[in-house]
């Protein structure tokens, strides 16, 4: 089990295939145009196998999922659905299978990488670190 530390905050830096994969998956085009570059700010609290996933919006919104590495967790997708995951870690990657696409996240060169893939569409997210 890799033990690789995620704790700290992330601010976006640079997407790729946002649009292909946001409509993919069914976002709204208020909700699409939102997140585009968006500033996102992603604060990660980790203490073991138990996480605090926040990313913090412009404009004040927030969404945090809480889980446990290897146990069904209640999650939340970027559309704001319910549902419940069991979060896993393998190679130091953080990995969470979400309703409609497959999520992982891990550190790469002081950053943070996530990369959603959903029908072969693979959305890649970088945030640099700022705390």
């Amino acid at each position: 089990q890799g033990n690789m530390s995620f704790a700290g905050k992330y601010e976006f830096e640079s997407d790729e295939n946002y649009d292909d994969f946001v409509k993919k998956i069914g976002l709204s085009s208020d909700k699409i145009e939102m997140g585009r570059n968006c500033k996102t700010v992603t604060e990660v609290v980790q203490n073991g196998n138990d996480f605090t996933w926040t990313q913090h919006y412009p404009g004040g919104r927030t969404m945090t999922n809480s889980f446990t590495i290897d146990k069904e967790s209640d999650m939340e997708t970027m559309s704001g659905k319910k549902f419940k995951a069991i979060v896993k870690m393998e190679d130091g990657k953080i990995v969470a299978e979400f309703p409609n696409y497959r999520h992982t996240a891990e550190i790469s060169g002081g950053k943070l990488v996530e990369i959603s893939t959903t029908s072969g569409i693979v959305y890649k997210r970088t945030s640099k670190r700022i705390a």
